[in-house]
């Protein structure tokens, strides 16, 4: 988990969704991003694009290992719709990787149970 925060415990958001997504609320909608999309960092030689700091924050994050966007959000400590759009900007610049969840014949999510099992060892935990 990061040791830096986008909220405060006491007072609540330091910083308007809005302004950290520049007004957006949807990503571009070249990346579709499912909650269980996984998301990895893409490790290139060329120097990145200059980027703020709520989406070098998020990049350090994906860097840490593969994911689903659902952890991320957690992790990240922000609101969804703002991650999706931070994610959709990563992805465009070439950063990130976003893979839609694998799915059944039957059309509906795959379990994997190594997640499945992480899962219930959080909900332990609580």
């Amino acid at each position: 988990m990061s040791d830096e925060h986008w909220y405060e415990d006491e007072t609540g958001s330091m910083v308007r969704p809005y302004t950290v997504t520049r007004g957006r609320t949807r990503p571009s909608g070249a990346h579709p991003i499912d909650l269980m999309s996984q998301v990895s960092a893409v490790e290139t030689d060329a120097p990145g694009p200059d980027i703020d700091h709520a989406r070098a924050t998020l990049l350090d994050l994906v860097r840490r290992g593969r994911r689903p966007v659902a952890e991320l959000a957690a992790d990240a400590d922000l609101p969804l719709t703002v991650l999706r759009v931070l994610l959709g900007d990563l992805a465009e610049a070439g950063l990130i990787r976003i893979d839609a969840p694998r799915r059944s014949p039957a059309g509906g999510p795959v379990a994997d149970p190594e997640l499945l099992r992480e899962i219930v060892d959080r909900l332990r935990e609580i």
